[in-house]
């Protein structure tokens, strides 16, 4: 069976969700492909900065998002050892007010998907991308059901390219297999109730081979995410082998980390432990014959900085913006590499800098020397946490607050 559309987008993310919705708004015929059934946990920091607050309007999901997400993020901290320091997290300098706030992968995708379908994607799900064929006119991408034998073939002019970076998979732009290595970094991710955690303090937890966050999140959880590398967790194993490897982190983390040992003093953990990875941090392909990539597809900074679902909604708003720009010239195959250029450059003027910075930090984090070097200077000038929490873009507005913008 074969169906058209202008568009295709590999992922219904909070990436491929964004550009479905601002693609369908602006006229656009889009299909999503997305390979797991909603609601569905991920591993995720799930903190969204205040600069994503003006996409959220444009998305009309404003008002659900600040119903469900979890309180404000007023405060930027640092759990160090036996050191906790904080500081004010820094806004937006143009911004009318708001602040970034928490809210469970669970019930964001859900949202965002369905404000998809509403402004008129069709989504199929749980359906996977098998193959993509270039043809003179685009793509034709294979999918087939996750449910029952059905196949399908969708035709479309543009594809895009939002499923993130850590699994494989046939696709061209999906990662190939790489040899682990000891520094290959693992993600691990729980939710905590009746934790001490300040409600608007949301601090990065170091610890030597790792770093981590925690934040409240959405129904009075709070969420703790982190990455340790793989040499650091089998030491880890090894310390406590009668234990769960998620269990072995977590008292790496409060043997380490005091901050984070009196923030979960008394919590009880909700559900079960997420564990993915290895995680590739970097920047990759924005554009690539005629496929676009948004979100950890185009690059993925460090979560050290907590601005991946950031990255990846705004990421797909630079996209929709300029392919709905020239949709004429788009849709009879023209004009492709130019907004492929234009996509590029407007990308890694808004997030280059942050991954670069992001990296900066996690290495720094998950070096003990480096910390205990570092320390004394955050303790006589906590100021740089402000300053670091700036630099990885907490404060740099990609989506303007007025509804409308000349392309930059």
């Amino acid at each position: 069976m074969l169906t058209k559309f202008e568009v295709v987008i590999i992922g219904g993310g909070p990436g491929g969700a964004t550009a479905a919705s601002l693609l369908a708004r602006a006229g656009w015929s889009v299909a999503v492909v997305e390979k797991v059934s909603f609601p569905r946990r991920k591993v995720c920091g799930e903190y969204i900065s205040a600069t994503n607050l003006p996409l959220f309007q444009r998305l009309g999901t404003t008002e659900v998002f600040e119903e469900r997400a979890g309180p404000k993020i007023r405060q930027v901290g640092i759990f160090a050892r036996d050191t906790i320091l904080l500081a004010d997290m820094p806004r937006p300098r143009e911004s009318s007010g708001g602040w970034g706030r928490a809210l469970g992968r669970e019930h964001l995708d859900t949202l965002l998907l369905a404000q998809a379908a509403q402004a008129g994607t069709t989504v199929l799900q749980p359906w996977s991308a098998t193959a993509l064929t270039r043809t003179g006119s685009g793509y034709v991408c294979r999918v087939s059901s996750k449910e029952t034998i059905e196949e399908r073939e969708l035709e479309a002019r543009v594809v895009i390219a939002a499923h993130g970076s850590w699994e494989l998979g046939p696709l061209p732009t999906q990662p190939v297999h790489q040899p682990s290595r000891a520094s290959d970094l693992l993600g691990f991710k729980a939710h905590f109730r009746d934790s001490a955690l300040p409600a608007e303090l949301m601090p990065l937890l170091v610890f030597p081979g790792g770093y981590g966050g925690m934040v409240h999140s959405d129904s009075g959880r709070v969420s703790l995410s982190c990455c340790i590398r793989r040499d650091q967790l089998e030491r880890c194993r090894r310390q406590m082998p009668d234990t769960s490897a998620a269990e072995a982190v977590l008292a790496h983390i409060e043997g380490n980390c005091l901050g984070g040992q009196r923030a979960l003093r008394g919590a009880k953990l909700d559900g079960k432990w997420l564990a993915v990875g290895p995680i590739r941090p970097g920047i990759r392909t924005q554009w690539s014959d005629g496929i676009f990539l948004v979100g950890n597809a185009a690059g993925e900074a460090h979560p050290v900085i907590a601005e991946g679902i950031t990255m990846a909604m705004q990421s797909a708003w630079l996209l929709a913006e300029r392919l709905t720009a020239r949709r004429e010239e788009v849709l009879v195959g023209k004009s492709l590499e130019e907004v492929g250029r234009d996509y590029t450059a407007a990308w890694r003027r808004s997030f280059a800098s942050r991954i670069h910075a992001s990296s900066v930090l996690a290495h720094w984090a998950m070096r003990p020397t480096a910390v205990a070097l570092m320390l004394p200077v955050l303790r006589l000038l906590p100021s740089v946490l402000a300053w670091g929490a700036r630099w990885s873009g907490k404060a740099t507005q990609v989506v303007e607050e007025r509804t409308t913008r000349a392309i930059a």
